[in-house]
């Protein structure tokens, strides 16, 4: 289970990917029924570390804290090739140990520096993708996401995408209801659709799109009626053609696949905190039957629903 956490920090370090690590798993949240984490940051050598924000913060734990953690965090990280003396073993015994590494932006690079990346598929920020496969050519880049799971290696893409990692990996130790009360309190979705090419047109794909917002909010209250792309489109006052490519626009996703995802969160939120059978919970969230459900939830999810209901149940 997550429950001791580590940060790797050397010089260089971007403040922000470092405060996503620490708001996730270093705050108690207990008032809101998330599980205490014993949560540490460490460098190389305790004392003064540089970011690159212009200023310093002061560390007190060495490399040796990272034997300790069911998980080490390595924030956005320079590029530049090579590692302080100690790093790469460190990280090296880590996942030799049976224990994970979450990498946040261009912290991928101080994963492949260690040779963590290699016959592992990956990610970092879109603007780094081309070089992280040049730099290192065994390892299975994903350009197009937000994050992978790749095991014990988990590596999120650019900046505010670290935080969807760690959503990912609180769901995925501790449920969707503990997932989402972290992100309430971090003010964030606690899960987005689509992958790292929405943002360079546009950013969340949630209910407060652009135009489609009132329609979005819509589909979440009525998952159990006819959602499909005719049925919106004449809602939306618009042309199925026409509703798809501003449905794209501004969610980073299709009609169907943002659907789907909102109905496999409900069926989540039924499966942990009701007795409602899984052919009920099918009705309730728009699949129609339990077959529909299990398919696009072992699809979503990778697990089925009574695997989830026996693992996350209240």
């Amino acid at each position: 289970m997550l429950g001791n956490v580590a940060v790797l920090v050397y010089d260089g370090v971007a403040p922000f990917e470092l405060g996503v690590v620490c708001e996730a798993f270093g705050v108690d949240r207990r008032d809101d029924g998330v599980p205490l984490v014993d949560f540490a940051v460490c460098a190389p050598r305790p004392g003064q570390v540089a970011t690159d924000g212009g200023f310093s913060i002061v560390v007190e734990h060495g490399l040796d804290r990272l034997e300790q953690a069911d998980l080490v965090c390595v924030p956005a990280m320079p590029r530049a090739p090579g590692l302080p003396e100690g790093v790469a073993e460190a990280l090296q015994r880590v996942v030799a140990r049976g224990a994970r590494v979450l990498s946040v932006c261009s912290g991928a690079f101080t994963l492949g520096e260690a040779g963590l990346l290699d016959g592992r598929a990956c990610t970092t920020h879109w603007r780094h993708t081309t070089e992280l496969a040049e730099r290192f050519p065994l390892a299975q880049v994903v350009p197009e996401v937000l994050y992978v799971d790749a095991g014990q290696v988990v590596t999120g893409a650019g900046t505010a995408a670290g935080i969807d990692a760690c959503l990912h990996l609180w769901r995925q130790e501790h449920g969707s209801r503990v997932a989402g009360a972290v992100a309430r309190r971090m003010v964030v979705a606690p899960q987005r659709d689509g992958g790292q090419a929405q943002f360079i047109a546009r950013a969340v794909p949630d209910c407060e799109a652009e135009t489609l917002g009132p329609l979005l909010t819509w589909i979440v209250e009525h998952l159990d009626e006819e959602l499909g792309v005719d049925a919106l489109a004449r809602r939306a006052l618009m042309s199925p053609r026409t509703f798809a490519r501003r449905f794209r626009e501004e969610t980073g996703t299709t009609p169907h696949s943002w659907v789907t995802h909102q109905r496999v969160a409900a069926a989540e939120e039924l499966l942990e905190r009701s007795d409602l059978s899984v052919e009920q919970v099918a009705a309730r969230v728009g699949f129609g039957n339990a077959a529909t459900l299990r398919q696009q939830f072992s699809r979503v999810r990778g697990i089925s629903p009574q695997q989830y209901r026996r693992q996350f149940a209240c």
